[in-house]
C-alpha cells in the first residue's frame, strides 16, 4: 500500500512539473520579444535554471533557450517576408539584442542568412504575382 501511495505522489508531482513546464513554454510563446533568459524563466517557475533546462528538454526535446530562439526566428521570418523592416529592426523586434547572434541562429535554423531569406521571399512573391 505504501508503494502505491509513493507512486501516486510521484505521479502527482510529475503532473505539477508538466504544468509548470507548459506555463514556461506558454510564457515564451507570449513574451518571446521581451528580454527573456533561462534564469528569469526558472525564477518564474520556482526552480533552478539547470533543473528547468533538464526538465524542459525531457518534456519538449530542446532546451528553453533553443525553444525561445526558434520562436523568435519563426516570427523574424514572417517580418522579413513582409519586407517593411530592415534585418536589424527585425532582430530587435523579435527580442534579440545582438545582430550577429541573431543572424547566426537564423542561418542555422533556416539554412540562409536573414537578408538572403528576404531576397528569396521577395523573388517568390514577384514570381507568384506574375
Amino acid at each position: 500500500m505504501t508503494m502505491c501511495l509513493g507512486l501516486g505522489a510521484a505521479a502527482a508531482q510529475h503532473v505539477r512539473d508538466l504544468a509548470l513546464l507548459r506555463a514556461v513554454r506558454d510564457r515564451i510563446d507570449r513574451e518571446y520579444a521581451q528580454p527573456l533568459d533561462v534564469e528569469a524563466l526558472a525564477r518564474g517557475a520556482h526552480m533552478s535554471a539547470g533543473h528547468l533546462s533538464r526538465q524542459f528538454r525531457a518534456a519538449y526535446g530542446e532546451s528553453p533557450y533553443s525553444y525561445l530562439m526558434t520562436r523568435r526566428i519563426e516570427r523574424a521570418m514572417a517580418l522579413l517576408r513582409r519586407g517593411d523592416l530592415s534585418v536589424t529592426e527585425v532582430c530587435f523586434a523579435v527580442g534579440c539584442s545582438s545582430l550577429g547572434a541573431f543572424s547566426t541562429r537564423f542561418t542555422e535554423l533556416v539554412g540562409m542568412s536573414p537578408s538572403m531569406y528576404r531576397r528569396a521571399a521577395e523573388t517568390l512573391e514577384v514570381t507568384n504575382d506574375s
